[in-house]
């Protein structure tokens, strides 16, 4: 399973918010391409960057940060927020972000992500309120369950779901273990967790997640690496990821 560092970006800074409220943001770093390099030289396979401004509003507040991040990184980057058009996706695909992760999109468009995986590599985002699929920067319900959004993209040749817990987000509290193995029980895409992890012992149990052979495929973790209870190094080794 594969660990992915998280840098959520608000006004070019590293944040993390607190289950999706805006205005419960904790600043970590105003140095973003940093904190990548230290990612990577800490031996992450993949870094995970969120446009937090772009997910709320679908303007690329923070995509010369994004492509700063590429740059400065010998490691893939998985990118989203705010990625709700085929210029958007090229964009970032442009700036060179390996994996583009579209969120509201897939819900009001799934025709475009099913053309843009044809060519490139794309993941689902399912960020989730009680079952319910959450859209524009977690604030609006879309009436759809995760299960449901993700058995329809399952034959769309996505390369993975990323699936948030939004009432874990930020809390430290431990990942949905349930909700994860739901998903990954109904679908042959890979699944990447995010939400909730807040020990070494979450990453252990995300790990040991397993439905008729199939395990999860990796996991997002921000503010637990950021408060020093997750160590990047530590938790590739745990997981047997990385470089």
């Amino acid at each position: 399973m594969d660990l992915y560092p998280a840098i959520d970006l608000r006004d070019g800074r590293c944040v993390r918010l607190h289950q999706g409220d805006y205005a419960q943001e904790t600043v970590y770093g105003d140095d973003p391409v940093a904190q990548a390099r230290a990612f990577a030289d800490a031996g992450a396979g993949w870094i995970h960057v969120v446009d937090l401004d772009a997910a709320r509003t679908g303007v690329p507040e923070n995509r010369d940060v994004v492509a700063a991040i590429a740059r400065a990184v010998d490691v893939p980057v998985q990118s989203g927020g705010g990625v709700r058009s085929i210029e958007a996706a090229h964009a970032l695909l442009s700036a060179g972000v390996e994996r583009v992760v579209i969120g509201t999109a897939a819900l009001q468009d799934p025709d475009m992500v099913r053309a843009l995986a044809i060519d490139h590599r794309v993941a689902v985002g399912l960020d989730a309120k009680s079952g319910e699929v959450a859209t524009d920067g977690w604030l609006v319900g879309s009436g759809r369950t995760v299960l449901d959004v993700a058995r329809s993209f399952a034959d769309a040749g996505v390369d993975a779901f990323v699936i948030t817990d939004i009432a874990r987000d930020g809390t430290l509290e431990g990942p949905d273990l349930v909700g994860l193995t739901e998903v990954l029980g109904a679908t042959p895409v890979d699944v990447i967790a995010s939400g909730g992890v807040g020990t070494m012992d979450d990453l252990a149990a995300l790990d040991a997640v397993e439905v008729g052979g199939r395990r999860l495929s990796g996991v997002i973790a921000g503010k637990a690496i950021y408060e020093g209870h997750v160590d990047v190094a530590a938790a590739v080794e745990l997981l047997g990821s990385g470089r």
